[in-house]
């Protein structure tokens, strides 16, 4: 299978000759989508709101219950094997559910950005390092923007079970687990006391903490069913995504509460990293990381954006003319708009995307129905509603948290109407 060839794009249940992948593989492509400098980011930034102790507590549960809602989706994709835009499609209607499908697509456009930001900021600080020059913006966001488009040209299926699972993967622990080492190794000579005891400003309460961190294993619901369709069996594409995911993101938000306690207030993230020993070979292979993270978020986009097109159009547009694209639209965003601001931009997203998959996996628990072929306005009201309840609680009760109770709340509504 190649990028410019796939039945899901049309939201049709994938062949079984595209049934490749086995619980390691979805394992290792999870892993390597959890990885990244954003979520090392967020993570120290949880710490001085919440103090230390606080802050594990809310990466260990919300990468867990993060994960699990992400697991969740992915059994259903590869159950039903149906796409993204075939998931929402069968939920809320044909026509109705393009707009959902246009909002992936927009986000989507958008993580790849944020991603594309946090190269070209690395390649700057490695290059400065390295040679003492400064780089323009323009440069490496067009250089790294130029990589992506000629990496979206190849096959999907082969680049996660060759290189990701084979190649990535051994280089991305190994990056993660020499900088656990070296700043643990600074941690212990200060006391384990005095990090453990740390207390915060008292600006973030736990649970809401907890969906900061559950906010990034959401954002990547838009898309998994892009991938774990291609799952051999629906118990390995839950387990595999659940462990892979899970274990990358408490490590990742683990490793930025470390940078935290270890470095002074206001330190740069990148800056801290090359400070470290070894630090400018650990970064550099994270960077590459993010290269991955990238492809998977214009992969899915340049599946939903070929499920938006009118049936008698889409032999017109190819998957790989539509990735080439959305990457060069992505890498204007990146070089033209201010792309640092990124919790606002990520419970946002939450907001959406969580009622939306609530009323998905509620409406699709433990059955294949197909649609009606016409507007599904009971699911669309539960996912209104979802929406209006996630920002009801997050202005008026951020201490609650509105993750968990705004997905209990639209899987219920959705298992009611079902």
């Amino acid at each position: 299978m190649t990028i410019s060839n796939t039945s899901a794009s049309s939201g049709s249940p994938g062949s079984g000759d595209q049934r490749v992948f086995s619980t390691a593989n979805h394992a290792s492509l999870w892993f390597s989508l959890g990885v990244g400098l954003l979520v090392i980011q967020i993570g120290a930034y949880l710490v001085p709101g919440m103090g230390t102790r606080d802050a594990v507590f809310a990466i260990m549960a919300g990468s867990a219950l993060g994960a699990a809602v992400l697991a969740w989706v992915a059994h259903t994709a590869c159950r039903t094997g149906l796409s993204s835009a075939g998931l929402i499609q069968r939920v809320y209607g044909p026509s109705f559910g393009r707009l959902p499908i246009f909002l992936n697509v927009v986000q989507l456009i958008g993580w790849t950005s944020f991603e594309l930001v946090v190269m070209r900021d690395s390649t700057a600080a490695i290059v400065e390092k390295m040679l003492g020059i400064s780089v323009s913006p323009w440069v490496t966001t067009s250089l790294w923007g130029g990589l992506l488009a000629l990496l979206m040209l190849a096959p999907m299926l082969t680049l996660v079970r060759q290189f990701v699972s084979r190649i990535g993967l051994p280089l991305v622990i190994a990056s993660l687990a020499w900088l656990t080492w070296q700043f643990g190794r600074q941690l212990g000579e200060a006391g384990f006391a005095t990090f453990w005891n740390r207390t915060g400003d008292g600006t973030m309460g736990l649970l809401a903490g907890m969906d900061l961190v559950m906010a990034m294993p959401i954002s990547w619901l838009p898309l998994i069913a892009d991938y774990a369709r291609h799952g051999k069996q629906a118990s390995g594409a839950f387990w595999g995504t659940w462990g892979g995911y899970a274990i990358a993101n408490m490590w990742c938000y683990g490793l930025g509460v470390l940078i935290a306690n270890t470095t002074a207030p206001g330190t740069d993230l990148v800056a801290a990293l090359l400070l470290a020993q070894g630090g400018l070979i650990a970064l550099g292979l994270i960077m590459i990381d993010e290269l991955d993270n990238a492809y998977g978020d214009l992969y899915s986009a340049s599946m939903s954006t070929r499920a938006l097109q009118p049936p008698q159009s889409r032999r017109q547009w190819s998957l790989k003319r539509i990735a080439i694209a959305l990457a060069a639209v992505s890498t204007l965003i990146a070089i033209v708009l201010p792309m640092h601001q990124l919790e606002p931009f990520m419970l946002m997203l939450s907001a959406i995307f969580i009622p939306l998959y609530g009323t998905v996996l509620g409406t699709l628990w433990g059955t294949r129905k197909a649609p009606s072929g016409q507007t599904q306005w009971p699911a669309f009201a539960i996912w209104v509603t979802g929406i209006v309840v996630f920002n009801l609680i997050a202005r008026l009760a951020p201490e609650w948290g509105a993750t968990i109770p705004t997905l209990l709340l639209t899987i219920a509504l959705a298992r009611l109407r079902a």
